[in-house]
């Protein structure tokens, strides 16, 4: 087959694809997702309220009271660093630029403008900062997980509530999303010239491996735990829902 009926060929696979197939349905899933789950941290953040309740504490919101001289919500102080990491991580720059700025939108779909210089420019180009927001989100884990431990502790005692629940689920989405992240991966064996050398950095790379052929998932399972998480405290705080203990 020459040259020219391949093509030909291929030309036709592509037009029958875009006759067929409802290839705008997953970008537009992906803007309503993404877009609602930014409007209600904006919205939540703004609140500068109703982040605690008894033993549980929002992941939008530090631990440390506002300094005197901040004038917003105390939620800014901290959201710009796991906000960063997340939106500059591998995973939510393809579903942006397939998404958003439809380049190209699906398979055998052309893209929506031309001259697109993927990330050599400002502003995409500081995606490239997100080996460096790791760091920082590696802290802010850390500090979830101390409130996730506070979260079984009612009067000094274990216990558990359906917030306790709610609270180590989130933090360990978060953690598996870290976790499968394609920068920690290469934290923990990336940079290694022979793995022979060193056996248990090689094992943890190959643990990792496995978590980030999944990180798509979760992407979107951390996504929706964190604001949901949120939103369970905010609701008790304001007394429209009670937390039932377990034990």
């Amino acid at each position: 087959m020459t040259e020219d009926r391949l093509s030909n060929q291929r030309g036709q696979v592509a037009v029958a694809t875009l006759g067929r197939e409802a290839w705008w349905l997953q970008p537009m899933l992906i803007v309503l997702a993404l877009g609602g789950f930014m409007v209600y941290t904006a919205w939540a953040a703004l609140q500068g309220t109703h982040y605690e309740y008894k033993n549980y504490f929002s992941p939008f919101y530090p631990t440390f009271t506002k300094p005197e001289w901040w004038p917003f919500s105390p939620a800014f102080l901290i959201l710009w660093a796991p906000a960063g990491f997340r939106f500059t991580c591998y995973y939510f720059r393809k579903a942006f630029h397939r998404s958003v700025l439809l380049t190209p939108p699906a398979c055998a779909v052309a893209d929506a403008r031309a001259g697109y210089t993927g990330e050599s420019r400002f502003p995409l180009i500081l995606m490239n900062l997100h080996r460096y927001f790791l760091y920082l989100a590696m802290v802010e884990l850390a500090v979830l997980w101390y409130h996730a431990a506070r979260s079984v502790v009612f009067d000094g005692r274990l216990g558990a509530g359906i917030g306790s629940l709610v609270m180590v689920a989130n933090v360990a989405f978060l953690s598996l999303y870290l976790t499968s992240c394609h920068s920690f991966r290469h934290l923990i064996g990336g940079r290694l010239d022979c793995f022979s050398h060193c056996p248990t950095r090689h094992a943890l790379w190959g643990q990792v491996s496995r978590l980030n052929e999944r990180h798509d998932l979760w992407f979107w399972l951390s996504l929706f735990s964190v604001g949901l998480t949120d939103l369970y405290i905010r609701l008790l705080s304001m007394g429209i829902i009670s937390d039932m203990r377990l034990f």
